[in-house]
């Protein structure tokens, strides 16, 4: 082997498969010699190590003739082992492809997985010289070919259209009676007909997966029992976590063919991805890939300690998207994922992080210019967790035009106001998209990414039914996750056969769901909400990868009608253009037009005053949106329907009058959260005072003047 290898090429970097051999290229710019170790089919045993022989622009390459798809292989790399300058080289370890396709084989975790000695006076300054591959995942030559003639269906689902769905390719089909029991929790379960049938018959458009990245349990949590079940700690960005598979030695292929079957339904596939940090922690961690590659380039390092890791993940380390060839590697997954696997977009974990140079979070920063300008990226969703863990984090409404942003003021507004602790005034914007934050730049309503709950946190059954989180089960004395839920358990914690409180729980679940189906923006709701799944109060199942995190299927009446009912609430989303306007709802009269896009009432039906705004007790009122408002850049009419929306949070009824309105006769009732199972809610007069049950929604439309009411 080692006779038979040729120089190769410097790109594309990681393992390429031409049909007659492989070429390996890696990037270090401060390794002295790289070599290439290749095992046999269980990858257990080393058959070749090889070392690349060119080195061109820090990328170090060779080509191997005879090298086929399904060989495992790793690397390992020399160089300086100097901590304290930020170099941490160990050819005793093996480390994995950075670029690599696909995985074989799991995690052992033993000292020789660390490149100093554990325990050792010096700490993480000594240099440990036992073989790591043993106990290392290897890393798999693959043939890309796939025939994805079952891909017709794929199509952008507009962003005014979109509804995203956020779930787990395990949790989700794990107890799921309709999959095959040897496909449930995997890649092939979840491409499914009843699957993609469930998502499609609810309303959804575009499903986000949790990460699938290949990822690392952690010691710890392997030995309470537990596993890192969310996926948040990847050390592959290329590949499709084995683990999900059905066949491992297929979870490429496995991947495509899930995803094949979502867009032939229509449907739209985005990944929660995790680019901010790795899997090797801080200086005490593991030699798994980066820090043995080069861990000056691709970790964030404290300038004059560069032993200590910068940590605004709250992970350990931080991946430096200030160096070119990370911003290089980051892209190349984005694009492999969408050329090559047909992803849709992507969600990105911590976001802020990638947006960070040495000073701080820059909206013009390397990363997003790069993303900004890439025609491949510019066409697929973008979406940022705009926070992280560091100085100046939280960066909400900031991103760059062409991003969408996780907007948790949006959360945590409408949590309050239902539990009786914001008023009007604070919940109108967050109705509008939150044009505070998002309305700049030319920036649309579908930046602001609406969410009630999400993987982190209450589901929304718990969020109606426990005031304190109950994480007893994740081994940390109930000490981990957030305290701060704004929450309301609607008087007894728990579940409770009291009909009573469960008739407001209920309830309550409808105005959540309804408030996020019917606010500007894009709605992203939690999988099994729409049949109140619950976690028992867990509100950080990030280990549980078990009945706590999966979800329920035997979900029972209750479940059934709420899952009607959210139905319904996609569907009126779907159908009415004006609860999903392209652009942002001002309040200002268009004195050309004679419209005013948005009017808030209050309960006399008159137009909300300074007064009522200031009015901190005030927890009932209208949002009217006037389907004539200008909908595009062209300034003349709409044509959309003019709807009602009417908000009480008061703990009593409250009799609102209905508004009169130019160009309507009367009001057509399509939702009161109080009647979940009515469909025909009837036609009121202009002027006709409804009476608003406690903590209850209604949403109506205005029929004209010389329609008939059924």
């Amino acid at each position: 082997m080692t006779q038979q290898v040729q120089e190769g090429l410097p790109r594309p970097l990681g393992a390429t498969w031409d049909g007659k051999g492989v070429n390996f290229a890696l990037f270090s710019a401060h390794a002295t010699k790289v070599e290439v170790c290749l095992f046999d089919a269980a990858g257990e045993r080393e058959l070749h190590r090889v070392e690349l022989p060119e080195y061109t622009d820090e990328v170090w390459h060779g080509y191997l003739p005879g090298v086929d798809p399904g060989t495992p292989y790793g690397y390992r790399v020399h160089g300086p082992h100097e901590p304290e300058n930020g170099h941490r080289f160990n050819p005793h370890k093996l480390v994995l492809d950075p670029y690599a396709r696909a995985h074989t084989g799991d995690l052992h975790w033993d000292p020789a997985c660390f490149g100093y000695t554990l325990g050792a006076e010096g700490d993480d300054l000594t240099f440990d010289t036992r073989d790591s591959a043993p106990f290392m995942p290897k890393c798999v030559v693959v043939d890309p070919n796939f025939d994805w003639h079952g891909d017709r269906g794929r199509r952008t689902i507009p962003w005014d259209r979109t509804i995203v769905y956020e779930t787990h390719v395990r949790g989700y089909t794990k107890l799921m009676p309709a999959v095959p029991e040897h496909l449930r929790g995997t890649y092939a379960g979840l491409g499914t007909q009843d699957v993609i049938g469930h998502v499609k018959a609810l309303g959804i458009t575009t499903v986000e997966l949790l990460p699938v990245h290949t990822f690392i349990n952690d010691s710890h949590l392997l030995e309470k029992g537990l596993t890192n079940y969310w996926g948040y700690n990847s050390i592959g960005f290329f590949a499709p976590d084995p683990r999900y598979a059905s066949d491992r030695a297929q979870s490429l292929r496995e991947f495509k063919e899930m995803v094949a079957r979502f867009h032939e339904a229509g449907l739209e596939i985005i990944l929660d991805v995790v680019y901010n940090h790795t899997a090797e922690g801080n200086e005490r961690g593991p030699t798994l890939s980066f820090r043995g590659i080069d861990n000056l380039s691709y970790y964030r390092l404290l300038p004059d300690q560069r032993r200590y890791y910068i940590n605004d993940t709250g992970t350990g380390n931080t991946l430096n998207l200030s160096h070119a060839r990370v911003i290089q590697m980051v892209t190349d997954s984005l694009r492999y994922w969408v050329t090559e696997m047909r992803v849709d977009g992507f969600r990105f974990d911590l976001g802020t992080i990638l947006a960070r140079e040495p000073d701080g979070f820059d909206n013009d920063s390397g990363f997003l210019k790069a993303c900004c300008q890439d025609p491949v990226l510019a066409a697929v969703k973008l979406i940022a967790e705009p926070w992280d863990c560091g100085p100046g984090g939280y960066q909400v409404g900031r991103f760059q035009p062409g991003w969408s942003e996780w907007n948790d003021k949006f959360r945590d507004t409408v949590r309050d106001y239902w539990r009786g602790e914001a008023p009007a005034s604070a919940l109108a914007p967050r109705l509008c998209a939150s044009g505070d934050l998002f309305n700049h730049r030319g920036r649309k309503p579908s930046a602001s990414v609406n969410f009630i709950t999400a993987h982190d946190g209450f589901t929304l059954n718990d969020l109606v039914t426990y005031n304190d989180k109950h994480n007893e089960a994740n081994g940390e004395d109930n000490k981990d996750g957030h305290s701060d839920n704004r929450s309301w358990n609607c008087g007894v914690e728990g579940p409770t056969d009291d009909a009573t409180v469960n008739a407001l729980r209920d309830r309550q679940k409808r105005n959540l769901l309804a408030t996020l189906l019917f606010s500007q923006g894009t709605p992203i709701m939690l999988a099994g909400d729409e049949f109140s799944r619950t976690q028992h109060g867990n509100n950080n199942a990030y280990c549980q990868d078990n009945e706590i995190g999966w979800v329920d299927w035997s979900y029972g009446e209750r479940g059934d009608v709420l899952l009607r009912f959210t139905k319904r609430l996609m569907a009126l989303r779907h159908e009415y253009p004006v609860l999903r306007r392209t652009r942002f709802l001002t309040g200002e009269r268009n004195e050309a037009l004679d419209v005013k896009d948005v009017t808030w009432m209050n309960a006399s039906g008159a137009e909300m005053r300074d007064e009522d705004w200031r009015d901190g007790n005030m927890r009932a009122f209208g949002m009217l949106i006037d389907g004539r408002a200008q909908t595009t850049g062209i300034k003349r009419r709409g044509s959309d329907a003019t709807m009602l929306l009417v908000f009480n949070a008061h703990h009593d009824l409250v009799r609102f009058t209905l508004p009169a309105c130019n160009g309507g006769g009367t009001w057509k009732l399509l939702v009161d959260t109080n009647l979940p199972e009515e469909t025909n809610g009837g036609a009121f007069e202009c002027g006709h005072t409804y009476e608003v049950t406690a903590r209850s929604l209604l949403l109506l439309v205005l029929s004209p003047l010389n329609a008939k009411h059924s």
